[in-house]
């Protein structure tokens, strides 16, 4: 039960710090004019994040499919140079993913 409590929270808990992570690259805009225009720019891949995480919070394995796949083509169109930002969204994506294959009852 402990280690289904720990595989439950632990995607759920990586995908929230991994935006907040994201989501620090965009306060470098408030010294331009117009600096709401450029926050809201600077935000969309966290907006496409959190669109991601919640529907995998939703449904596990619709949504770790749907980050894998993020993440690769994240890697592919970038040519492998984005590394630290592909890699740990394909980490969550399994991490939401497997979970469903190792428990087959739902914890809530």
């Amino acid at each position: 039960m402990k280690l289904e409590k720990i595989f439950y929270w632990l995607p759920r808990i990586l995908s929230v710090l991994f935006i907040v992570f994201i989501s620090m690259f965009a306060l470098d805009v408030f010294e331009e004019a117009k600096w709401f225009l450029a926050l809201l720019i600077h935000l969309i891949p966290s907006f496409i994040l959190i669109i991601l995480t919640v529907i995998a919070w939703k449904n596990e394995k619709l949504g770790g499919m749907t980050l894998i796949i993020v993440g690769v083509f994240s890697l592919i169109y970038f040519r492998f140079e984005s590394l630290i930002i592909s890699i740990p969204i394909i980490v969550i994506g399994m991490l939401f993913w497997s979970r469903k294959y190792f428990f087959k009852k739902k914890y809530y």
